[in-house]
Order: C-alpha cells, then sequence, then structure tokens
C-alpha cells in the first residue's frame, strides 16, 4: 500500500510531502486560471490575456522543473 503513495513521487525525485504541495499549488494555480477564464468569458472585456498567460507560465515551470531534473550534469558524463 505505500507504494501507491510513494512510487510516483519518487519517480519525480520527491518525497511524499514535497509532491503534495507542488501538486496542491499547481491545482490553486490552475483554479485561479480557470476562475479567470470564467470571468472572461462572461465579461470578455476582463483578463483578456491573464488565463492563458498563467496556463503557459505553469506549463513553463512543470516542464523545467521535470527537464531540471533529467538533465545531464558535467558530473554524469565523467561518471558514465
Amino acid at each position: 500500500m505505500r507504494n501507491l503513495f510513494t512510487e510516483h513521487p519518487n519517480a519525480v525525485d520527491e518525497n511524499y510531502f514535497e509532491h503534495l504541495f507542488a501538486a496542491a499549488h499547481f491545482s490553486a494555480n490552475l483554479l485561479l486560471a480557470g476562475i479567470v477564464c470564467l470571468v472572461h468569458a462572461l465579461l470578455p472585456f476582463l483578463f483578456v490575456k491573464t488565463g492563458s498567460r498563467l496556463v503557459s507560465q505553469l506549463y513553463q515551470r512543470m516542464v523545467a522543473q521535470r527537464d531540471r531534473r533529467s538533465a545531464v550534469t558535467p558530473d554524469d558524463l565523467l561518471e558514465g
């Protein structure tokens, strides 16, 4: 049962609580972006670019974080 809670966090080089807080942070920001998009849908003159900017920033952080963790460092080359 423990493996269910730790397998994915370990795969992304996080412990359970690091993953919990990172995922909760992304969730809160996605909810905010969703609310902004809903307001924009009702009142198109508000938040003209805000929703797409928020989603783009979250995507960039997630991809950059993943790429940083999987990047080969010069030390890796010396060990191999």
